[in-house]
């Protein structure tokens, strides 16, 4: 019998390693399918919670942060780029010039996903490349209200949405569920609510895992 799964794909649309880690996951899906498939849903996890409005220098922020090196910086940058093209994501290569507040795209997300889980996921991926490949704002509401178009969902509704305060707190929750759960950094990869997977991991390794689990246990019910 085939085994179908329920994966929750913790992540910041800022992390650089979760559009690894998505390509990564995406690329181990179709080498299981038939024989496996999975429910596939974005949950919320905020890197820079208390970034403001305008960003901040993506230098300086890193710098800040990790202590890194321009130099240290930029080999970072063309290790993630290399991990990205080997699961069909492009980065920029001269990487992003400001990091950005993403909550208003997270409360996006989760509208998306009570509309219809793939507009949720086409949603996703356009956020992730309009930060990390065409260096676009994740906070403008402009851009938010066109990569919701694009992704097929209704635009008016969407800026309605961002002009007010709407899914604010179920946002907040969901990323309190996680963090008090023990996730502290993503991509978190939880499958059917028990099985945690950490990082953008090769395809080989989510390959395995998911061969693994399918293969252990029936799918288990897991608790949005």
């Amino acid at each position: 019998m085939p085994a179908h799964l329920r994966i929750d794909f913790v992540s910041d649309i800022s992390c650089p390693w979760c559009a690894v880690g998505l390509g990564a996951l995406e690329a181990a899906l179709k080498r299981v399918a038939p024989e496996i498939t999975a429910e596939l849903q974005f949950q919320p996890f905020e890197l820079n919670p208390h970034m403001p409005p305008e960003g901040q220098d993506a230098y300086e922020h890193l710098h800040e942060k990790y202590g890194s090196t321009r130099e240290q910086q930029a080999q970072n940058r063309e290790a993630i780029r290399a991990r990205g093209a080997a699961v069909g994501f492009e980065f920029r290569r001269e990487g992003r010039s400001r990091i950005y507040n993403t909550f208003d795209a997270h409360r996006l997300l989760h509208w998306a996903a009570l509309e219809d889980a793939a507009k949720q996921v086409a949603l996703k991926k356009a956020l992730l490349k309009a930060c990390h490949t065409d260096g676009e704002n994740p906070s403008d509401p402009e851009v938010l209200v066109r990569l919701a178009t694009e992704a097929g969902l209704d635009p008016q509704r969407a800026r309605a949405i961002l002009d007010s305060d709407e899914y604010a707190a179920e946002t907040r929750e969901r990323e309190r569920l996680y963090t008090d759960a023990g996730i502290h950094s993503v991509p978190a990869i939880i499958i059917d609510n028990q099985h945690l997977i950490s990082g953008g991991q090769p395809v080989e390794v989510f390959e395995r895992a998911l061969r693994q689990i399918a293969g252990a246990a029936p799918a288990a019910t897991a608790v949005a």
